[in-house]
């Protein structure tokens, strides 16, 4: 199967004053349509500055990513910029709701900044929120939601608009282990229903025997998949 992203030994360094860190190092990972693929790892191995560099968020310091065949690891911020708003959901640790507006409104207003046609923005924001299970909580604010509730929401805003690919940075670090199994598995479903790529990243063991695939990084390298 051919991958929709991959890198090309990827490698990030940050300067802070004289010293140079390298987050990564010489990185080659492939990611596959439509299954979830997991990275773990422990707090600074790397796997956040590596979904960054996937998500078109930062740019590589050395090696190239390609998405769907084409080098976007040398893009600039603009054409970087269109990439995420219509091929690209992200879902992060903290939910990053916004506190006033309803989880429909919240869905909704995601969809008007990806361009979505007006027509069809109030179907497909119900439909997401249905698919994730919040159909009877979506006139709710974030204050009214559980913390896996909320995170629900954050993941209908990420699928709203149809990206191919979802990326979730420790999407499950701030729910209890029950409902961090719960979101993982709504992750399978979506993958199934929507026909969606999800990466996500974890350091919770419990975790890899939902995903189809798993990259385990240390000190900026991949160790194992």
């Amino acid at each position: 199967m051919e991958s929709i992203l991959y890198t090309e030994n990827l490698t990030r360094k940050f300067k802070t004053g004289t010293t140079t860190v390298t987050a990564l190092n010489a990185v080659n990972v492939q990611i596959e349509p439509g299954k979830l693929t997991m990275l773990r790892g422990r707090s600074g191995s790397g796997k956040t500055t590596l979904i960054n560099l996937l998500g078109a968020l930062d740019s590589p310091t050395e090696g190239k990513v390609f998405f769907e065949g084409k080098e976007i690891s040398n893009w600039n911020d603009g054409q970087r910029g269109k990439l995420r708003r219509k091929k690209i959901g992200f879902i992060f640790q903290s939910v990053a709701l916004i506190s006033s507006m309803t989880a429909y409104e919240n869905v909704e207003f995601a969809l008007r900044i990806a361009g979505y046609p007006r027509s069809k923005r109030r179907a497909r924001a119900e439909q997401c929120l249905e698919l994730v299970g919040l159909g009877k909580r979506m006139k709710h604010r974030p204050i009214e939601l559980s913390g896996g509730e909320q995170q629900r929401v954050a993941i209908a805003r990420a699928i709203a608009h149809k990206p191919q690919i979802i990326f979730a940075d420790e999407p499950t670090a701030e729910l209890d282990s029950i409902m961090g199994l719960q979101i993982v598995k709504l992750f399978k479903e979506l993958v199934a229903k929507e026909n969606i790529t999800i990466v996500m990243t974890t350091h919770d063991p419990s975790m890899m025997e939902v995903a189809d695939k798993v990259y385990t990084l240390e000190d900026g390298v991949v160790v194992d998949e």
